[in-house]
């Protein structure tokens, strides 16, 4: 989402770059416009969508049916090193210095823009650079480089300098209990997609500045307690670079090398802890949200609703990930039921719903980040007359690419959960026990094809 200014809504039949809005009376009185504006009337045939899609989802599952008889994956130890001059540059101490003094200045500088700068988005970067460069820009930083937010996560630093004081380094951390895992983050997460796509008035500087002070002081207040493990296991953004790293072509082996990968195995190496699943239905159902909040019939819903339009869209919010959720676990029921008992029925194969998670992110905010991040920055280096953001694609450009990162998320999905499926059971029921997961995958593609054309 971007602001667009005051009771401006989406305005039906506009297609991309956040543009083609129109005055309308709203409650509250700023509503905001979608990652890639309005998306209806994209001009693409709903059945060569669909048909498309069944198509290179039922041809994958046949082929890997029968060419792939045995896990292929190896996990984090897989990888050829990349040069050691090169990995001795990215371990040294100055690049993590500098790398982490770059993080802290971006934090201090949006946080003097919401102290300092107009309550208006529109003169403002400050809640760009949150949604738009932070958010949507981790998605390709992470899939080219890796977990780069916990390189200049500023939270990190705040804590090391902490941690330097006499009276911090009297104090050992304590052990982070092993079934928080990943919950926190998820909950985070929710926090932030709810700060985004429910809140009253999400880009007004005060709204921003109350929840990032208030969620660094939780974070730092956590991690004093429990230790830097506090940000790799808890810390929202962390969370979620780190997941989507899991697809980079850059990783860590088990050795600790930097190595160049493919980047299944990087997927495959994603940890089974508590809270993955969590995560991962959170980033897919608060995208989903988003894609079917600005339909012309939900934006009727939020205005006239007696509950009013923040409880209204929060109860959507969550409806939206308790559905993805549960089409997930009672998947993994069914595939127990057919492959027989497993220890880890739902996180064994939670790694596939990943890449179908980046597909989404890459179909709904793609537009965002090349329209808005630009002008951004621009507002962000005093440039006068920022331009106008352009849509990148034409409306036939955008649907297309819309639906091919739709379809190939899901055709990942199906090949991850496949490997991971002939490791774990039998060959007489390897391929059986995927047929929830190919159904759970049908399901999601309708669902996420549906919103990109509804």
């Amino acid at each position: 989402m971007i602001p667009v200014g005051p009771g401006l809504v989406p305005a039906a039949g506009s297609g991309g770059g956040g543009r083609g809005v129109v005055l309308r009376p709203a409650d509250p009185p700023t509503l905001l416009a979608h990652g890639i504006g309005s998306q209806h009337d994209l001009p693409i045939s709903p059945f060569y969508a669909f048909a498309g899609a069944f198509a290179a989802l039922f041809v994958s599952f046949l082929a890997l049916g029968l060419l792939w008889s045995s896990s292929r994956f190896r996990g984090d130890r897989s990888g050829s090193a990349l040069p050691a001059a090169l990995e001795r540059i990215a371990d040294a101490p100055a690049t993590r210095t500098a790398l982490r003094g770059l993080g802290l200045a971006a934090a201090l500088a949006v946080l003097l823009l919401l102290l300092l700068g107009p309550d208006d988005p529109a003169r403002n970067p400050a809640p760009g650079a949150v949604y738009v460069l932070l958010w949507v820009g981790l998605v390709p930083a992470s899939l080219l480089l890796g977990p780069v937010w916990r390189l200049i996560n500023p939270l990190r630093t705040l804590y090391c300098l902490y941690r330097r004081l006499p009276r911090a380094r009297r104090h050992a951390p304590a052990p982070l209990p092993a079934r928080l895992g990943q919950w926190p983050a998820a909950a985070g997460l929710f926090a932030f997609t709810w700060l985004e796509l429910a809140a009253p008035d999400p880009a007004s500087t005060t709204t921003l500045l109350t929840a990032l002070t208030g969620y660094a002081a939780v974070q730092l207040a956590l991690a004093a307690r429990f230790g830097e493990r506090w940000f790799a296991d808890a810390d929202a953004f962390e969370a979620y670079s780190a997941l989507l790293a899991r697809l980079s072509p850059l990783g860590r082996r088990s050795d600790g090398r930097l190595v160049l990968r493919n980047p299944f195995h990087g997927l495959d190496a994603t940890p089974e802890r508590p809270g993955l699943v969590g995560t991962v239905c959170v980033l897919l159902g608060s995208t989903a949200y988003d894609g079917y909040s600005d339909n012309p019939s939900w934006i009727n819903t939020l205005q006239t609703s007696p509950l009013g339009r923040t409880p209204t869209a929060t109860l959507g919010l969550l409806a939206s990930i308790a559905l993805v959720a549960t089409l997930y676990c009672l998947c993994a029921a069914v595939t127990r039921l057919v492959c027989g008992p497993h220890p880890g029925p739902l996180t064994a194969f939670a790694h596939s719903l990943v890449p179908i998670a980046i597909g989404y992110l890459v179909a709904h905010y793609f537009s965002l980040l090349v329209t808005e991040g630009p002008r951004t920055v621009s507002m962000a280096l005093g440039t006068d007359n920022a331009p106008e953001p352009l849509p990148p694609l034409g409306p036939g450009g955008l649907a297309a690419l819309q639906v091919i990162a739709v379809v190939t998320g899901h055709v990942l999905g199906v090949i991850a959960a496949h490997d991971r499926s002939v490791r774990l059971f039998p060959p007489a029921r390897a391929v059986a026990g995927q047929l929830p997961l190919l159904a759970l995958m049908i399901t999601y593609t309708i669902g996420g094809i549906g919103l990109l054309l509804n």
